[in-house]
Order: C-alpha cells, then sequence, then structure tokens
C-alpha cells in the first residue's frame, strides 16, 4: 500500500465515533473512515492484480540435444553351400598273407618189436591170460654202438594177478587190458602206457594199478648185461573158469 494514502486514511477523523465517545480522545485517534477502508481495499486490490497479472521471469532455456543416429546396416546371410553328392566309400583291398605250405613232420618212427615165447601161466579162475601169448618187446633207444635189438627181450616172472572188481564181476564185465611198460635194467617198471582198453574202466585200472606197484619183469640183455625195454603184456579178464 502507499504509505502516503495510508497516513492521510488514518489522519481523517469519523464523526459517529466522536460523536458515540465524545470524551475519549485515544478512540478519536484510531477511528477509521469507510472512505478510508474502502480506499485501502482498492489499494490492496491493485496490488493483488499487480502480483497476479505481473509477467513471470523466463525460464531458463535448456539447450537442445544432438540426436544421435545410428545406421545399422542389415546382416546379410551368406548363401547357403550347395550339398555335394556323396562319394561312395571304396574299401580298400586286404591281400591276404601268403600262405606257407606246412611241411608234415615226420611221423615217430615204430619201436622194433621183438616177439618171445612165454611160458604158460597156470590156469586162473578171474584172471586168465591167454594160453602161452606172445609178448611183444619194444627196445628203448640203444646207443649207436649196440645193435638195434637185445639178444634176450625181458621177460615178466611169476606176478600177482590183477584183482576183479566185485562191481565188474556183478556186471557181467570181461575184456583184455594191452600194457605197454617199459622195464628198467633191475626189472621194476619204469613207464606205464595204456595201449589198448579192455572196454571197461575199472577193468583197466586194475591192471595198471597192479603192474605198477607189485610186478617185476626179468630185464633185457645185450652184449651179456641188463638193458632198459619196452614190453608189451596181455591181461585178459573172464568170468569163465
Amino acid at each position: 500500500m502507499n504509505p502516503s494514502l495510508a497516513a492521510a486514511l488514518t489522519q481523517q477523523p469519523n464523526p459517529r465515533v466522536e460523536r458515540s465517545h465524545p470524551a475519549s480522545p485515544a478512540f478519536r485517534q484510531t477511528h477509521i473512515s469507510p472512505a478510508a477502508l474502502v480506499g485501502v481495499t482498492l489499494a490492496h486490490a491493485g496490488l493483488l492484480g499487480l502480483l497476479v497479472f505481473m509477467p513471470k521471469a523466463p525460464e531458463p532455456l535448456t539447450p537442445p540435444r544432438p540426436l544421435m543416429v545410428s545406421l545399422v546396416q542389415p546382416k546379410i546371410e551368406a548363401p547357403r553351400p550347395e550339398p555335394q553328392p556323396t562319394q561312395p566309400v571304396v574299401k580298400p583291398v586286404v591281400k591276404p598273407p601268403p600262405v606257407r605250405a606246412v611241411t608234415p613232420a615226420p611221423a615217430p618212427l615204430p619201436r622194433p618189436v621183438i616177439e618171445a615165447s612165454e611160458p604158460t601161466p597156470a590156469p586162473v579162475a578171474e584172471v586168465s591170460p591167454p594160453p602161452a601169448p606172445a609178448i611183444e618187446v619194444a627196445q628203448a633207444a640203444p646207443s649207436p654202438a649196440q645193435p638195434a635189438t637185445p639178444a634176450h627181450p625181458a621177460d615178466y616172472l611169476a606176478n600177482p594177478k590183477p584183482p576183479y572188481p566185485a562191481l565188474s564181476k556183478r556186471l557181467g564185465e570181461e575184456g583184455t587190458v594191452r600194457l605197454n611198460i617199459l622195464v628198467t635194467p633191475d626189472g621194476s617198471v619204469a613207464q606205464l602206457e595204456l595201449l589198448e582198453s579192455s572196454g571197461h574202466p575199472r577193468l583197466d585200472r586194475s591192471a595198471m594199478a597192479t603192474v605198477r606197484s607189485q610186478w617185476k619183469f626179468e630185464p633185457a640183455r645185450q652184449g651179456g648185461r641188463a638193458v632198459a625195454a619196452w614190453v608189451v603184456v596181455p591181461i585178459q579178464f573172464t568170468l569163465r573158469s
């Protein structure tokens, strides 16, 4: 509000106030006339209008930002290679290794067989050798200085007969066992081979066990001294007396 206008309004006397309070000088000084109130109101309205319609201070300008533009180049796909025709796989030809001719091993030389007469053994109820069987004798490898065959072949003595198995008796098993025996210079059995089976294992085992453990032989002789030699002995198992 204008200061001069406000002072003028405060100094004008109000007759209504003075008439109602003639005796109060203090109240007379503070009396405000209606014209002063109207003026004050108008002054305030003018100030308010100035404030309302006063142009606003310009806002600071923001500088324009540069626009970033990036050019993206489209991806160009490479052309796919055309499928090539599949070539057949050629397997290498494997040459078979040359076959060597196999030379057959030379057949072993047969042992020299010497037939010798045998004394007739006593008849036996269960085990009976043939009546005057010939003993086939094969000499062991002689030294080069000696003759090919001994002068006197090995011969078997009065040896015990192999026992006849009880089960073989009940089953009626019979047969002849042929054994190939290596006789040492002292007449004992050094080696025993089953040359021919009787057809029944029990009879074969009985004959071999008895000959190996109990039999003694007259050794073969060469140049007046005993030598080792092979001899073939047949042993017959029969139930006929």
